[in-house]
C-alpha cells in the first residue's frame, strides 16, 4: 500500500516541517502519478498548479521527503534521479534500460551479503540501494 498525501502531510508536521502551498503541490504531483518522476517532471506538473514555484523548491522538498523516507528515490544511472510515493516496506528496483519501466520488488534477504561486506571491508553499513538494470519483456520482444 502506498502512502497517501494525508499521511505524508502528517509526517511532515510530526517532524516539524511546515506544509507550505508549494510542498502541497509537490506532494500532490508525486501522489497523483503511478510512475517515477524526475525533478523536471515534477516541476512541470507543480508549475501548472502553482506558477511561481521554483525548481529549487522542488529539489528541497524532494530532499526532505526522501530523508524522511516518505518517497522512493530511484537512481537510474548517471546523475538523474526519479521519485514516487514511498512503499511502506523496504524494496528494490528492476529498471528497463530501453523504455525506463520500473518494477519494485521485495522479500529477498540480503542481510548475509551486507554482513559479509561489512566484515570484509570494515565498513559499518548504514543502508543500501539495490537496482538491477536490463531489458523488460516488451523491449526484448521488440528488439
Amino acid at each position: 500500500m502506498r502512502l497517501t498525501e494525508k499521511r505524508i502531510a502528517a509526517a511532515l508536521r510530526e517532524h516539524g516541517y511546515k506544509l507550505t502551498p508549494q510542498r502541497r503541490v509537490v506532494i500532490g504531483a508525486i501522489a497523483a502519478s503511478p510512475d517515477h518522476l524526475t525533478p523536471a517532471d515534477l516541476y512541470q506538473k507543480a508549475h501548472q498548479d502553482h506558477p511561481t514555484i521554483g525548481l529549487t523548491t522542488i529539489y528541497r522538498t524532494l530532499e526532505i521527503l526522501a530523508r524522511l523516507e516518505l518517497i522512493c528515490e530511484l537512481h537510474a544511472g548517471g546523475s538523474c534521479r526519479s521519485y514516487t510515493i514511498g512503499a511502506p516496506e523496504h524494496h528494490h528496483h528492476i529498471i528497463c534500460s530501453v523504455c525506463g519501466e520500473v518494477v519494485d520488488f521485495s522479500g529477498y534477504d540480503i542481510s548475509p551479503l551486507e554482513k559479509r561486506l561489512s566484515r570484509e571491508t570494515g565498513f559499518e553499513i548504514e543502508g543500501h540501494l539495490l537496482e538491477f538494470i536490463g531489458r523488460c519483456q516488451n523491449c526484448q520482444q521488440n528488439a
